[in-house]
């Protein structure tokens, strides 16, 4: 018999994600810190890779443990900027130093998933994507904030790829749900081998 699926995230792309697939799921937002989680692993030398895996893990827990009858999907994603990890901008002037820092570089988005059941991790993957940002001038720059701003601010990296933040990239190596948030592909994969989708 096929479980309930929870989404434990309130993110409308990764909702959009999973609705276009056709998909049920219900979503019930994890009300994790995840900014004083990344502090702590921060602190502890934890990679980027292993503090996206974790805040995924602990969303779906925390939901699977509410309803342990269902299969919760947890979620995160984090840039990782040369080793060091960048979040969400929180002002424009945040936005403007890390696309600076980040034009005519390359950066690397990570986005975990972790299935939980009873509150025991199932399944878990992290999906990577390489993007090399193109060197575009200060003007530019100011335009493009001009016109996304505050939208970007909920974007890790301050672009989204789906709108006007494609024009800031010169390459992309890798999964185009991926970059949006979800690793789409393979979350399809292991439920359609378990049976929770139609083959």
């Amino acid at each position: 018999m096929q479980k309930n699926l929870i989404l434990a995230s309130g993110s409308e792309i990764r909702q959009s994600l999973l609705r276009n697939a056709n998909v049920s799921f219900t979503v019930e937002r994890s009300r994790i810190d995840g900014e004083m989680v990344k502090a702590a692993l921060l602190a502890e030398d934890a990679t980027p890779r292993d503090i996206a895996d974790t805040l995924a893990e602990m969303k779906a827990t925390k939901i699977s443990e509410k309803f342990p009858d269902s299969l919760v999907i947890g979620c995160d994603q984090v840039l990782d900027f040369n080793g060091l990890m960048l979040s969400k901008p929180e002002t424009r002037d945040e936005a403007r130093d890390q696309l600076r820092q980040m034009r005519g570089q390359r950066h690397m988005l990570l986005s975990a998933a972790v299935i939980c059941e009873a509150g025991k991790p199932l399944w878990r993957h992290i999906g990577q994507v390489r993007l090399r940002m193109r060197d575009f001038s200060d003007d530019f720059l100011e335009g493009y904030l001009d016109r996304n701003w505050p939208e970007i601010g909920h974007c890790v990296g301050g672009y989204k790829l789906e709108e006007e933040g494609v024009r800031l990239f010169s390459r992309i190596d890798g999964d185009y749900f991926t970059v949006l948030g979800l690793p789409l592909l393979e979350l399809l994969s292991y439920l359609t081998l378990r049976g929770e989708l139609q083959q």
